[in-house]
């Protein structure tokens, strides 16, 4: 007798939820996601390290709902701005994130 092998769908997330970018910024930072790089005039600036061999980062960034605008892209009326700053993570989970992983309904957006 041969099993037939059921591909159960892979799970979306996890999200996290952070108060706002800085916010984000300091754990991106804490969790060394963030490296100083240096252009050809010596400029430093910090860079995300989104994808790696041990994570993927998708920065979704502040999320809105809702609005109008008309024909010519006037806005009539104002999306609402949900709260925080929202991330998308695979990986291995850096130290402190639990207390901001969140579980949407509906994901704005997932890894596909």
């Amino acid at each position: 007798m041969t099993e037939e092998l059921i591909e159960t769908p892979p799970v979306p997330g996890p999200f996290f939820r952070f108060a706002d970018e800085t916010a984000w910024l300091d754990a991106a930072r804490t969790a060394g996601f963030l490296i100083t790089v240096a252009d050809e005039d010596g400029n430093e600036s910090e860079q995300l390290q989104a994808y790696t061999h041990s994570h993927a980062i998708d920065v979704v960034g502040t999320i809105t709902e809702g609005g109008e605008w008309d024909e010519d892209g006037t806005e009539i009326v104002a999306p609402t701005t949900l709260y925080g700053f929202h991330i998308n993570y695979l990986g291995d989970l850096p130290d402190g994130w639990e207390a901001f992983e969140v579980t949407p309904d509906n994901p704005y957006r997932v890894f596909a």
